[in-house]
């Protein structure tokens, strides 16, 4: 089977946008493709971090997935620093990938001059991010258009390490997904929706509850002009709410948008939709997240099976590199 891994860092709450973009896509790729997740809590020691904090949210993520709909029969769900081998791999990526390469990364410039600090791990972490990837010999990377450039350096850089080591790494493709994969904030609609906005009133966080989602979504900034047409380049408020309710209907946004003529009904029938969805996800992580147990459960099955899967390629990749062999190993 084709392999796909993704992972997304414990950051706190999740929203909308993650979830029509990415997580929405994972529950079907688990049925299609040999499929890992994870938690990437190394990636999230880049900037300063409250350790109670960040061992909450790395629970809550895994609680998220599962009731998003992972399957921990059918993919392979686990924390990143659970598997020493993406440590180990990603100092082999920092002695293959060029100093060039990183400080050309779009993130670090666009991030670390508005830093008061930055941590050599945020201006190397594109080195582990392609040993994430590469540790599983994965073939498919789901990945939204702010990633691609990561994912191409992934590939150079597993390209790079075959060509003077010989074949050690699968050079792995970028999946994209279509419809809503980029959700655009609710107040600034030519933004991506996150978490870190300067509104929180633009953000639909996945546990919002019905009234609050409602209230956003009525408060949610249109365009000049009445027209309900899908344009994202010069209605970029209404198309998103058009994309939006496309997504989770499975309908085409211009057909949507002939069917209303104000954006009174489209807000409101949007909020619904978002709410309706929504629903089972909020019931099920509310029984996750008061029982940490059976998550801690999922996890180390998880880990323990992508530690199998990950010593093969660290094994081949040291011995490609020309590292002794511990005796007996």
């Amino acid at each position: 089977m084709t392999r796909v891994f993704s992972g997304i860092k414990p950051s706190g709450d999740l929203h909308l946008g993650n979830y029509l973009g990415a997580i929405r896509h994972f529950v079907v790729d688990q049925h299609v493709h040999d499929s890992l997740f994870c938690i990437v809590d190394l990636h999230a020691l880049t900037v300063p971090q409250d350790p109670a904090r960040l061992r909450e949210h790395t629970v809550d993520l895994a609680a998220t997935y599962l009731a998003a709909g992972l399957d921990p029969s059918v993919c392979t769900l686990f924390v990143q620093s659970h598997v020493p081998a993406h440590a180990e791999l990603s100092w082999l990526m920092e002695c293959t990938v060029g100093f060039g390469e990183l400080r050309r990364m779009t993130q670090f410039k666009d991030k670390a001059d508005a830093a008061d600090f930055t941590s050599a791990g945020f201006f190397t972490y594109p080195a582990l991010m392609a040993a994430d990837i590469l540790l599983y010999r994965t073939d498919r990377v789901p990945v939204g258009d702010d990633q691609r450039q990561h994912l191409e350096l992934t590939r150079d850089v597993a390209t790079r390490f075959n060509g003077r080591y010989g074949d050690t790494f699968v050079v792995p493709e970028a999946a994209v997904a279509g419809v809503a994969a980029r959700v655009m904030d609710l107040q600034h609609p030519t933004v991506k929706m996150s978490k870190s906005a300067v509104s929180p009133q633009g953000t639909v966080l996945l546990t919002d509850p019905p009234e609050v989602i409602a209230r956003k979504f009525k408060r949610a900034v249109t365009d000049t002009g009445t027209e309900v047409r899908f344009d994202p380049a010069t209605k970029p408020g209404v198309s998103n709410l058009l994309s939006i309710l496309a997504a989770i209907t499975g309908k085409d946004p211009r057909e949507l948008a002939d069917g209303y003529t104000q954006y009174g009904p489209l807000k409101a029938d949007t909020a619904d939709a978002v709410a309706t969805a929504l629903a089972p996800f909020q019931a099920r992580h509310a029984e996750l997240t008061a029982d940490p147990a059976q998550v801690g459960a999922v996890l180390e099955a998880g880990a323990a099976r992508a530690r199998e899967l990950a010593a093969g390629t660290l094994a081949r990749a040291k011995a490609a590199v020309g590292l002794l062999a511990p005796e007996g190993s």
